[in-house]
């Protein structure tokens, strides 16, 4: 009987200790392919880009070009010109502040950087946007508690920012080919797809962005289509607004 006994205690804990090993070995492959991800960002000090974009701001939709600048981790400078090459706005983002300056209306914008969140959720921040512009995952949501799942090829990256739900969809490739953000308790959503992958100098990036946010009543979309883009050049980042130029609110 004490022999029996014995051989049974011994088959249950090899059965917990395969279990045991077998989480352990999921969390470890885990860790790895976010790794892998990871490995995938684009990394750079400096970006430049052209992109033809449709741009549509309530219903009102305009054909745009953005010359974009990026000195990562400080700034973004995005240059909007219309037709025949005329500039009619120009941004500057930085991780505190907002500066737009309309030269057709003869008027400028000086804000803090929560200002962005008349337009997107809460936990968006200048480290979103700069990821979102050349097509690399948020930071935040590659992290230890994010759940990926296979689907059809691709991997699919789940979890939680605060309030905030996202979802990722990361190719074969590990490139992110779709980011989606949502709170439905303050009726917020930011869905962004990514498409015809292209090299631009030694890097993989997205030539088409397309990004749609919604926040209560304001739509923004933008259809980004590259026509030109460069890392790692030295760039300058002018910005000054004319003594005429009117602030507003």
């Amino acid at each position: 009987m004490a022999g029996c006994h014995a051989k049974k205690k011994l088959v249950t804990r090899t059965a917990v200790d395969s279990a045991g090993a077998h989480a352990d070995d999921a969390a470890s492959a885990t860790r790895k392919k976010l790794v892998a991800i990871r490995a995938k960002q684009v990394n750079f000090n400096t970006f430049s880009g052209k992109a033809k974009t449709k741009l549509n701001i309530n219903g009102n939709s305009n054909d745009v070009t953005l010359n974009i600048r990026i000195l990562k981790g400080q700034k973004i400078w995005v240059s909007i010109t219309a037709i025949a090459g005329i500039e009619v706005a120009r941004a500057l983002i930085t991780p505190d502040s907002i500066l737009v300056m309309n030269r057709l209306q003869g008027a400028y914008l000086k804000k803090p950087f929560s200002y962005i969140y008349t337009y997107a959720s809460r936990q968006v921040n200048y480290k979103t946007v700069e990821s979102l512009l050349v097509g690399n995952a948020i930071p935040e949501t590659l992290n230890d508690n994010t759940t990926l799942q296979p689907s059809n090829g691709n991997i699919i990256l789940n979890g939680t920012l605060q309030d905030l739900i996202y979802q990722l969809t990361v190719g074969p490739d590990l490139k992110v080919s779709s980011t989606s953000l949502s709170n439905q308790e303050a009726a917020q959503s930011l869905q962004i797809n990514y498409g015809n992958f292209i090299q631009a100098t030694n890097r993989v990036i997205p030539s088409q962005i397309s990004f749609t946010s919604k926040v209560k009543d304001k739509n923004i979309q933008a259809d980004l289509n590259y026509s030109k883009a460069d890392f790692d050049l030295p760039l300058e980042f002018p910005f000054s607004v004319p003594k005429r130029f009117s602030l507003v609110d």
